[in-house]
């Protein structure tokens, strides 16, 4: 059975990147517009990752993050972070909220596959 990834990002171009790429490698993709669709689309759709931007309207990724991690069907679920920031001290924010991983915008499709593989076991 196919997983399913929650695509979190507001910019449409970097969704259908994700999307495309992720689809082509046979995951499930579902997209949201900010954090607080995707913490709407996660509640009601059990996902195996969650990838997110951090700077978004209404719910930046951290605090989606650390919301994710608060409700109980997510508490192990692998979340990436898909971002421009690149600074330490909003890594540590990250990991601190329960990141699992960081990646940097723009991102290599081939590195994202590797990673998603990766924390997807």
């Amino acid at each position: 059975m196919s997983k399913t990834i929650l695509a979190v990002d507001d910019s449409a171009s970097i969704r259908q990147m994700v999307s495309f790429t992720l689809k082509g490698a046979g995951y499930t993709v579902i997209e949201a517009v900010d954090g607080q669709d995707g913490l709407n689309k996660a509640k009601t759709t059990a996902c195996n990752l969650v990838l997110t931007d951090q700077n978004m309207p209404k719910m930046d990724g951290i605090t989606l993050i650390k919301t994710l991690r608060g409700l109980p069907q997510y508490k192990t679920t692998p979340i990436l972070v898909l971002t421009t920031e690149t600074s330490d001290a909003m890594k540590s924010a990250g990991k601190a909220a329960g990141a699992t991983g960081w990646l940097v915008k723009p991102f290599d499709p081939q590195k994202l596959l590797e990673v998603v593989k990766k924390v997807l076991g």
